[in-house]
C-alpha cells in the first residue's frame, strides 16, 4: 500500500469533492413533502460522515508518522532511502506500473462522473425506524415512560395528557427521591428516548455542540450554588427544609406546650433532623426545643445520632459521593430541559394529538391514520393539489372525488330545497330525509312557532306548515270557544271570575 500512497490521497481528495458536489445538489432541490425533507436530511447526513471519515484518513496521511509518504514523494524525484543513485526513467514506469496494477485491483476507484453512477444516491430513500404512535416525527410516543413514571415512588397517578405537561417540570420532585436508582434510571431513559428522537426528525443539528454549552452552563450555575441539590444549596437551605419537614417550634413557646405534641410525632421531628430520638416524652421536647433558637451546626455532638451528616462533618469525615450522584441527575435533567425547549412545538402536537383522540371514536381514529400515512406521499404544491373533476363530484374523506357510481346510487345529482331553511339546498335523498333532524330546520320551526314533530316530515314550504299546524290545532280543539273556560262575570266588589268558578261560589252563597 505504501507504494501507492500519493495515489490513496488522490482518490480520498476525489472521494471528499464528490461528496461535496452531490450534498450541494441535494441541497439545492426544494423538497415537496416533510417525508422528502427528512429523507434528504438523513442522506446529507450520511455524506457528510463519509467526508469525516475520509478526512481522518487523510489526515493521518498527512501526519506520515511513519515516514512512507515522504519516501515516496522520494521515489518520484530519482531518490531512495535505500538507494542514493536511481535511474529516474526505470523509477517513473515502475510507478506507472505499481498503479496500473492498484487500479486493476481496485477498479472501484476510478474517477466517476456526480451525472453518472452516484445519480442514484440523490434518489435514495433512507431507512428511519419511527413507531406508529410517533407518524413518522409529527408526535412523541412517551407512553412507555409514563407508565414508569405513574408506577414510581415520585410520580403521581395522572392522565398522559397531562403527564405531557409536567414530564419536563422536575422542581417539584424532592432531591432525596431525585437521588434513587430508580428516579437515575427513569431520567436516563427519558433522556435517550429526546435524544434518539431529534436524531431521526433533525439529523443536521449537531448535538454536540448543544450540550457542550450546557455543560459549560450549568457549571457555572452549580458552583455558584444556584441548582437544586448542589452544596452550597444544601447548606444554606437544608436546616430550613428540615424545620418545615415536620413541627413548626415557632407555634411552641413553651417545653410543655411542646411535650402535647406526643411521642411519636416527637421522634419522628428528632429522626429527620438527625438528633437522637430515645428518651422520655420531656426528654425529646428539651432536645427538639433546642434546634428553636440554635442553628443545627451550633449544637453540641452528643445531641446527634452516630453516622448522621453533622457527626461526620464534626468527626472530619466528609462524603463527596451523594454530591457527586446529585451534579450528575441535575445535568441530565438540564439535558432533557434542553431537549424539551427543542422539541416544544412537538410537543405541543403531541398533547393536541391526544385531546383530539379523546373525542374520537375507534373508527375515526383508524380512519386518521390512516389518513396520516397517506398525507407525507399526497402532500405537495398547490399546483400539484389540483385534483381533476370535470363532473364536479363531491370530495370523500381522503379529499378525492368519490366514484361516479357511488355518485348515482345515493342520487347525489337529485337537489332538494327547503323553504324553512332558507331555501337551503340538501343533495340526494339521504342528506334531504336526513335534515329535518338537524339545526338548521329545527331553527327554522322554531321561528315560525311550530313544534318539529314526525307530522312535519316531508313540509318543505313555509305556507304547507302553517296550514297544517292550524289544522292540527283544530282537530285537537285548541281553537275551539269554551264558554265555562273564557267567559268572564264580574261580582260587586269588581272580581273577574270565569263563567264555572263564578256559577260555583254563587251555588255555596259566597256571592
Amino acid at each position: 500500500m505504501s507504494s501507492t500512497l500519493l495515489e490513496v490521497t488522490r482518490a480520498s481528495h476525489e472521494e471528499v469533492e464528490r461528496l461535496e458536489r452531490l450534498v450541494v445538489k441535494d441541497l439545492q432541490t426544494e423538497p415537496p413533502t416533510n417525508k422528502d425533507r427528512l429523507y434528504q436530511s438523513h442522506r446529507v447526513r450520511n455524506m457528510i460522515e463519509q467526508i469525516m471519515d475520509t478526512s481522518h484518513k487523510l489526515v493521518d496521511i498527512y501526519e506520515d508518522k511513519d515516514n512512507a509518504r515522504k519516501d515516496e514523494i522520494a521515489a518520484l524525484g530519482g531518490q531512495s532511502s535505500t538507494s542514493a543513485n536511481v535511474n529516474v526513467f526505470s523509477a517513473f514506469y515502475d510507478r506507472l506500473k505499481e498503479i496500473r496494477e492498484y487500479h486493476r485491483r481496485h477498479p472501484a476507484l476510478r474517477y466517476v462522473d456526480t451525472t453518472d453512477e452516484y445519480e442514484h444516491l440523490l434518489k435514495e430513500e433512507p431507512v428511519i425506524e419511527f413507531t406508529g404512535e410517533e407518524a413518522f416525527g409529527r408526535y412523541l410516543d412517551l407512553h412507555e415512560l409514563y407508565n414508569e413514571y405513574i408506577n414510581s415512588k415520585f410520580g403521581k397517578q395522572i392522565e398522559y395528557s397531562a403527564y405531557l405537561d409536567v414530564f419536563s417540570d422536575t422542581r417539584k420532585i424532592s432531591s432525596k427521591l431525585k437521588l434513587t436508582r430508580q428516579y437515575r434510571d427513569y431520567m436516563q431513559k427519558l433522556l435517550e428516548y429526546l435524544i434518539y428522537f431529534f436524531e431521526r426528525t433533525e439529523p443536521l443539528q449537531d448535538l454536540g455542540r448543544i450540550f457542550s454549552k450546557v455543560v459549560t452552563e450549568f457549571e457555572e450555575l452549580w458552583t455558584s450554588g444556584l441548582i437544586q441539590g448542589s452544596q452550597n444549596e444544601n447548606h444554606e437551605n437544608g436546616n430550613d427544609k428540615q424545620h418545615e419537614a415536620l413541627i413548626d417550634l415557632d407555634y411552641y413557646s413553651t417545653l410543655e406546650q411542646l411535650m402535647e405534641v406526643g411521642p411519636a410525632k416527637l421522634k419522628e421531628a428528632l429522626s429527620a433532623l438527625g438528633l437522637k430520638t430515645g428518651g422520655t416524652v420531656q426528654q425529646r421536647a428539651e432536645r427538639l426545643f433546642l434546634t428553636k433558637h440554635t442553628p443545627l451546626e451550633k449544637l453540641d455532638l452528643k445531641h446527634f445520632v452516630k453516622g448522621s451528616r453533622r457527626h461526620e462533618q464534626n468527626g472530619g469525615v466528609t462524603t463527596q459521593q451523594p454530591s457527586e450522584d446529585a451534579k450528575e441527575i441535575a445535568l441530565m435533567e438540564a439535558k432533557m430541559k434542553k431537549m424539551c425547549d427543542l422539541l416544544h412545538e412537538t410537543i405541543v402536537r403531541t398533547k393536541e394529538n391526544i385531546e383530539k383522540k379523546h373525542a374520537l371514536t375507534y373508527d375515526e381514529i383508524v380512519q386518521e391514520r390512516e389518513e396520516d400515512e397517506v398525507q407525507p406521499e399526497s402532500e405537495s404544491d398547490d399546483e400539484d393539489q389540483q385534483i381533476y373533476n370535470p363532473l364536479k363530484l363531491p370530495m370523500g374523506w381522503d379529499g378525492k372525488p368519490i366514484p361516479y357510481w357511488l355518485y348515482k346510487l345515493h342520487g347525489l345529482g337529485q337537489e332538494f330545497k327547503c323553504e324553512i331553511c332558507g331555501n337551503h339546498s340538501y343533495w340526494g335523498r339521504r342528506a334531504y330525509e336526513r335534515h329535518f333532524k338537524e339545526w338548521r330546520h329545527q331553527h327554522g320551526m322554531r321561528c315560525l312557532g311550530i313544534p318539529n314533530t314526525k307530522n312535519f316530515n316531508e313540509i318543505t314550504s313555509i305556507e304547507e306548515a302553517k296550514y297544517l299546524w292550524e289544522k292540527i290545532q283544530v282537530k285537537q280543539g285548541l281553537n275551539k270557544w269554551r264558554p265555562d273556560l273564557e267567559e268572564e262575570y264580574e261580582d260587586q266588589e269588581g272580581n273577574i271570575y270565569n263563567k264555572k268558578t263564578y256559577t260555583d261560589l254563587q251555588r255555596q252563597g259566597l256571592i
